[in-house]
């Protein structure tokens, strides 16, 4: 068989070229420190690096959701306890209201005071976590979802609570009514009490000049017994806000497991292992300059060459 030296000339240069790409697609890889660039340099992996990426974003969306869920039981935990401090002090002005000494002006002062903090009261109630939604607002409120109202304070929400969607859901907002207006009355059992309500009682019987001793003390005695079941109302909301955030806590380090499976998976499908392809990279140049120089010997072996 005759081999032409078009035919060597043309098969050596086709070696060079292919040895030339091998080498840049290994540099490709080598500069992205990627084994996978593209799905058809391996379909399996590609396709588990696919789904390791979907799985690693789930765990983000879900600890951006438990981030903002954390942020909004921190703060109705914190302003659970500015409601049981205030109501705290409340209890502290029944208690002075009782006084067998002090005189109706003097009781006057006293409802006065204490309807300031029923008003500091309605202000926590309506406090926003910063973001638009209010803390207390149950399923959804545009609005503060507490309104003084003629008659009282009414409840213009959606009852239930807010929770995140996606994954173990967590909640975003408490369901207002519950916490402020359906207190259960330890004085009697299977009844609710309103915070504001029993407050506004107790502020309209101590105006009420010329009462009685005995009046006085049964205002007083009832105020006590209202603000005791509306302080353990208030500390059994703040007792379930820290439950939410402790769950919080055990959430996040599950999701965080996750997401770092997930980064590993994908890593361990796509990554490229330097030390493996540096040595091939040299191994590779070698053979392409070992190429070149038999290239450069076949171009010598022309006819023409001998005819000089």
């Amino acid at each position: 068989m005759r081999i032409t030296s078009a035919h060597a000339f043309e098969s050596s240069v086709a070696n060079l070229q292919r040895r030339q790409q091998s080498l840049s697609d290994l540099q490709e890889r080598m500069t992205s420190g990627k084994r996978v660039l593209r799905a058809g340099d391996d379909p399996t992996a590609a396709a588990n690096a696919e789904r390791a990426l979907a799985a690693e974003s789930r765990s983000n969306a879900q600890l951006r959701s438990l981030g903002a869920s954390r942020n909004a039981m921190t703060l109705a935990e914190s302003a659970l306890g500015d409601a049981s401090e205030l109501l705290h002090r409340a209890r502290e002005l029944m208690v002075g209201a009782g006084n067998g000494s002090y005189s109706d002006k003097e009781r006057v002062g006293q409802a006065q005071a204490l309807r300031g903090l029923r008003d500091d009261l309605l202000m926590v109630a309506n406090r926003s976590d910063g973001s638009g939604r209010y803390l207390f607002g149950g399923q959804g409120s545009d609005s503060p979802p507490l309104v003084d109202a003629i008659g009282g304070v009414i409840y213009v929400g959606a009852t239930g609570e807010l929770r995140a969607a996606g994954g173990e859901a967590t909640p975003l907002a408490l369901d207002g009514r519950a916490a402020w207006l359906q207190a259960p009355d330890a004085a009697i059992p299977g009844t609710t009490i309103s915070v504001f309500d029993a407050l506004d009682r107790a502020v309209g019987e101590l105006q009420i000049g010329g009462r009685t001793s005995v009046a006085v003390a049964l205002t007083v005695s009832q105020g006590l017994s209202d603000i005791d079941s509306l302080q353990a109302n208030v500390s059994n909301w703040r007792t379930r806000t820290g439950e939410s955030l402790n769950r919080g806590d055990g959430i996040e380090n599950r999701l965080g497991q996750v997401k770092l499976d997930a980064q590993r998976q994908r890593s361990e499908a796509e990554d490229l292992d330097m030390v493996s392809a540096i040595s091939e990279f040299q191994t590779r140049q070698s053979g392409y300059d070992a190429a070149l120089k038999t290239y450069s010997l076949v171009q010598r072996m022309s006819l023409f060459d001998y005819l000089k």
